[in-house]
């Protein structure tokens, strides 16, 4: 909406920093962590007073029964707060800005219904069904899936997936592209859910992954960047920065008050669309394989419970972890919370760098 302004800048030059995609990302930043660190403290009291707290599940490490009655559904602010900056500074005429909100808002009502139906229910493992989940999900993947298989990002690269770090190197997927889809967003949606279990985890990677994908959003909406550096070209991507840089403030703020001893979780209401959120951008700006190093420690942690489930069921009940997702295995070998979340915090800093390699290793 603030985009508008620079058409006035020839009798106010200096609204001419309207235009550029780097001072509106920065000014959504900059909003989204501001109005969540304004509102954070209101919001958490309104929590309080209707008792909409965190149920802590029987069979989790011991150490979280203290957390019992801490406030969630903290996503929904950082919903309000992410989507609000991104209206006042992004441009309202670009289609990509259009579809992770839609995919926000979407994946965020769903999660909220689900943190509902637990708070109803006074019990953490009785929300919505996991089949109901998939099955939105799966609908609104399909849904995605197929506006890009017929409206791409890139007609010249429509169906085709780069292989990061290899030069000119594509997976030609056709019509199973629509399936591919679903995987990456469904994937990345459930596996920032599976990684929400200790107090600033899953909002500290969240930041990194999406400064990591602001930077390439904004390279592959550049035409000369994006030639240089090979990667595939997608007019208006840029835009997504700026929606980037505003899940990234809403996300600080939120930290502000998640950071050990947490005042408040951010419940499913969050994590499945800001993962979601994440996958949506790798589709739309054509860097779907490189959301795998990038969101590295939520693939990680989905492995662990899809590892822990399989050997469980065929190999007699034994566990190959002490307790997973993998940050309660480290948590159960005894390294305090906080330790493992810094520590996953650093190996998300440096699986980013690692992505960030693949711009010029081609």
């Amino acid at each position: 909406m603030l985009y508008l302004l620079s058409q006035f800048r020839d009798i106010f030059s200096p609204l001419n920093l309207f235009q550029y995609i780097s001072f509106r990302a920065g000014g959504a930043f900059l909003t989204a962590l501001i109005l969540f660190l304004v509102c954070g403290k209101p919001f958490i009291g309104m929590l309080k007073h209707f008792r909409i707290r965190q149920d802590i599940r029987e069979y989790g490490p011991s150490s979280h029964l203290s957390k019992a009655g801490t406030p969630t559904m903290g996503g929904l602010l950082i919903l309000l707060t992410m989507v609000g900056s991104t209206l006042l500074w992004a441009r309202l005429d670009n289609r990509f800005v259009w579809m992770t909100l839609l995919s926000a808002v979407l994946l965020g009502l769903l999660g909220l219904f689900d943190d509902y139906q637990k708070w109803l229910k006074r019990h953490p493992a009785k929300g919505l069904s996991d089949r109901v989940k998939l099955a939105v999900q799966l609908v609104y993947a399909l849904f995605l899936g197929s506006y890009l298989y017929f409206y791409p990002s890139n007609s010249s690269y429509a169906h085709m997936v780069n292989i990061p770090y290899l030069k000119d190197v594509y997976i030609h997927l056709g019509s199973f592209y629509i399936f591919f889809a679903f995987l990456v967003m469904v994937g990345a949606s459930n596996g920032v859910n599976l990684t929400d279990g200790l107090d600033g985890l899953a909002a500290g990677t969240i930041i990194i992954c999406a400064i990591s994908f602001a930077i390439l959003a904004y390279l592959a909406g550049h035409m000369t960047f994006s030639s240089y550096l090979r990667l595939i070209p997608v007019s208006g991507a840029g835009e997504l920065s700026i929606y980037l840089a505003a899940m990234a403030g809403a996300c600080m703020g939120f930290l502000w008050y998640n950071a050990h001893p947490a005042e408040i979780f951010m419940g499913d209401t969050g994590s499945l669309f800001l993962g979601g959120s994440l996958g949506v951008v790798a589709l739309c700006i054509k860097q779907e394989l490189i959301l795998i190093v990038v969101g590295g420690i939520f693939v990680a942690e989905a492995f662990s419970v899809l590892l822990q489930i399989g050997s469980v069921r065929f190999r007699n009940g034994k566990r190959l972890f002490r307790m997973a997702p993998l940050h309660h295995h480290f948590e159960m070998g005894g390294i305090p919370e906080v330790k493992v979340t810094v520590r996953f915090w650093i190996v998300a800093v440096i699986l980013s760098l690692v992505a960030m390699t693949s711009l010029k290793i081609r």
